[in-house]
């Protein structure tokens, strides 16, 4: 999948949850959906370099290094968004988990369709 079609799936699908979430914890809208993008920004590249010298790996050496990458991912954003969004406590961690793990199914079945054969 090319750079910015995952960069675009991504703030797709985690900055609505990211907005949805983090309005639990009383965070405006616009500045939880501030802080979803600032958060990518930060991960997404970083992430996208990361996993591309697996690419051509094991599918175990894969899937083992996305988990890993995501786990970071999932700890950085977090935290990055309790400051950006001004929220504390488990929230930012639940919403930071939820946005990954279903960016990353999207990812996933959007790979699958674009995926000749």
């Amino acid at each position: 999948m090319p750079y910015l079609l995952a960069f675009a799936l991504t703030l797709l699908v985690e900055v609505p949850l990211y907005v949805a979430s983090l309005s639990l914890g009383q965070v405006r809208p616009a500045r939880a959906a501030a802080a979803a993008v600032a958060v990518n920004c930060a991960t997404h590249p970083p992430l996208w370099w990361f996993l591309g010298r697996f690419t051509g790996s094991t599918a175990a050496a894969y899937w083992t290094a996305l988990t890993l990458a995501e786990l970071a991912v999932l700890t950085m954003e977090a935290a990055l968004i309790g400051r950006l969004a001004g929220c504390r406590g488990p929230l930012p961690y639940a919403a930071s988990f939820t946005a990954n793990a279903a960016s990353v199914l999207a990812g996933i079945l959007v790979a699958r369709g674009l995926s000749p054969g």
